[in-house]
């Protein structure tokens, strides 16, 4: 037996499921494939908007907020500063269904928000080109996440708390055995106890059929844009926003560095399909029709930015069929945990869902109430 533990993928869940694997244990050994934060994981693009106000089930609420508490614990023991308040903006029509389904999260979970009104909103955050019937849902504990700080900060750390980190190894196969679960990369193998999988993109590769099966590699566009007063895009001034109108969706972070504004269309809002390549080879160029759609809604939106792309990119990221991620065990007598699928919107909780991860995999905690992310929902399909 090598380690108690392999983590497989040291991006942006693995690499905090490590960090909390080493606080438990002192033989933690993480796999990754290139290096932690390269720039073709779904890492990249610098920033992930952080939400308490989110959209989805009412379930997230507890990960989020044990999330934002071990961003705050991250950044104390390296520190670094990871998550950025900005408070949060969620723009769309008024008693329309994006507002009316936030709210009624937020009636479940009890997050803390305000309802601003288009007065109230033209007035605080003049930066955003309004309709007559829109309106907000502000979020207080928002913030913008710096990713590839904190994918560095959580391996430092791991490695500091005794992890090996095995970089530019890539892993090809696991095999479960009577003894543990053999990893092998090239010519190399390992045997660990447990091993968990988090590796985005790539996960699929090391999945059973079934798996497989309602899985995809989707390929995730940014853009960035010029302000032209880029003390009025700072995150002092300009919080992360999500924005819905009719088929235009749109989110983004300020100015961290104090130029560009990270505006970037959502697709899945709006009801497009994504691409489905092989993450070795996700085109980076936007297509002209992409390039044309995300422009013409920044013109719209935002008269403060040149409207003109001046930074852009495409990561891959794996896509459930129910868009929740696949995290647990792979049936109850295996040894591999899965810790994947995020589909898109995994960094905001990526300490919490690191959390969960090690603690069960490695038999110190079982957590309830996540039987909607559990692997074991599509096995007998």
């Amino acid at each position: 037996m090598d380690a108690e533990l392999a983590v497989i993928g040291l991006g942006s869940i693995g690499s905090m499921a490590l960090w909390q694997a080493s606080r438990l244990s002192d033989s933690v050994v993480g796999f990754e494939a290139a290096t932690p934060a390269h720039g073709r994981s779904a890492v990249g693009g610098d920033t992930r908007l952080f939400r308490m106000v989110y959209f989805g089930k009412p379930d997230y609420y507890p990960i989020l907020e044990r999330s934002r508490s071990l961003w705050a614990e991250l950044e104390a023991e390296t520190g670094q500063e990871i998550l950025i308040p900005t408070g949060g903006l969620s723009i769309g029509t008024a008693n329309g269904s994006f507002i009316n389904s936030l709210l009624e999260t937020t009636r479940i979970n009890g997050a803390e928000h305000d309802v601003l009104s288009r007065e109230e909103l033209a007035e605080r955050y003049p930066q955003h080109n309004l309709r007559p019937d829109d309106c907000a849902i502000y979020d207080p504990r928002a913030g913008v996440l710096r990713t590839d700080r904190a994918v560095s900060a959580a391996v430092a750390a791991a490695q500091a708390g005794g992890a090996t980190v095995l970089q530019n190894t890539p892993v090809d196969s696991i095999t479960e055995t009577e003894d543990g679960v053999v990893v092998t990369s090239g010519d190399r193998t390992w045997t660990f106890e447990k091993v968990i999988v988090a590796s985005g993109g790539w996960s699929r590769r090391l999945m059973p059929d079934h798996l497989k099966a309602v899985t995809e590699t989707h390929r995730i566009v940014l853009t960035w844009f010029i302000a032209q007063d880029g003390t009025q895009f700072s995150p002092e001034n300009f919080p992360v926003f999500s924005r819905l109108h009719g088929d235009r969706s749109l989110y983004g972070a300020p100015a961290v560095d104090g130029v560009t504004v990270k505006a970037s269309v959502d697709a899945p809002m709006d009801g497009r399909r994504r691409t489905t390549p092989d993450p070795d080879s996700v085109p980076r160029d936007l297509t002209r029709e992409e390039t044309e759609k995300v422009t013409e809604i920044v013109t719209d939106f935002f008269p403060g930015l040149i409207p003109t792309i001046v930074r852009s990119d495409a990561f891959p990221d794996l896509f459930t069929e129910d868009r929740h991620p696949l995290l647990g065990w792979l049936d109850e007598n295996s040894r591999v945990y899965c810790a994947t699928g995020f589909s898109g919107k995994g960094f905001k909780m990526a300490t919490g869902y690191g959390h969960i991860a090690a603690h069960e995999a490695l038999g110190k905690q079982t957590v309830e109430g996540l039987d909607f992310v559990r692997p074991d929902r599509f096995k007998t399909r």
